[in-house]
């Protein structure tokens, strides 16, 4: 990493106690997210929701971030819904429940929506929604001996928020078999089905992996980046016709004549480093 992480930007949130989600960041635009309820294993309850969900809103409208981290405290990254959550919900009406899932929804997709690349940093365990967030995550690096499930159905629940986000990281047939049966699974067959990009040793492997993933965006046109993640977003599922040609062919033509695609190509003309990687 460029720098080390030295000044907080932001601590908790207005919707939740101090402290309850963290963010760290570089001067760079590297950020550090992390979930901070180790005493409860990082488990989802609404309060940690509308952290996160205001921290992603946060990060995806501000300009100079260009990778984010996101991790849980205390060496496990989240064991999905917390068990008192889960009872209260169980008193509630369908209504009520709809629209507390409704805010696990708009939380998930305000982390997708992030334009910056976006990483899951996986150590412990990644059950329900915290292995929802490592699929809704652009990459997802996890310790060997980290541990993933999509346990629902065992409560007699289905992972309706999280399936989007899950079905187009792992695909049909792996979704269908883990999200009926709810099989914990390791990290070597998370990587198989594509739910993590990359399994590591130990922690401080993890840590080395999250320095090399900000060394290697920083010479990345963080413009590039976030309309590459669009350009997977506006091609997938679509026929490959003569409207997707125009679009494509559009797409390459204004990033040519676009800022960064100038920069870009006459810096590798020029032979040096371009305006967004000049301070590596």
């Amino acid at each position: 990493m460029a720098n080390e992480i030295t000044s907080k930007f932001v601590q908790g949130v207005d919707s939740g106690p101090p402290g309850l989600v963290e963010m760290e960041d570089t001067a760079e635009g590297v950020v550090v997210v992390t979930l901070n309820r180790p005493e409860r294993k990082n488990a989802f309850n609404a309060e940690l929701i509308a952290a996160m969900a205001e921290a992603f809103e946060t990060l995806r409208v501000a300009e100079h971030v260009r990778v984010v981290f996101l991790r849980g405290a205390g060496g496990t990254f989240s064991a999905g819904a917390d068990l008192d959550w889960m009872r209260e919900a169980a008193d509630r009406n369908e209504a009520d429940n709809r629209d507390d899932a409704l805010q696990m929804a708009k939380m998930l997709k305000a982390l997708w929506d992030i334009p910056a690349l976006t990483c899951a940093l996986i150590e412990g365990g990644a059950f329900g929604g915290g292995a929802g967030l490592a699929a809704t995550c652009d990459l997802a690096i996890a310790t060997e001996d980290a541990k993933f499930s999509f346990s629902e159905v065992r409560l007699g629940l289905v992972p309706a928020t999280i399936s989007p986000y899950v079905v187009q990281a792992i695909g049909p047939r792996h979704a269908r078999a883990l999200f009926a049966t709810g099989l914990v699974f390791n990290a070597r067959y998370a990587r198989e089905i594509g739910l993590i990009t990359e399994a590591v040793a130990d922690v401080q492997e993890l840590d080395a992996a999250m320095e090399r993933v900000a060394d290697q965006i920083m010479a990345c046109a963080p413009g590039a980046v976030a309309d590459s993640k669009r350009l997977v977003a506006d091609v997938l599922g679509h026929a490959i016709d003569n409207r997707l040609l125009d679009m494509t062919a559009r797409r390459i033509a204004a990033a040519r004549v676009g800022e960064e695609g100038q920069e870009g190509v006459r810096a590798f003309l020029e032979r040096r480093k371009p305006s967004w990687a000049a301070g590596e």
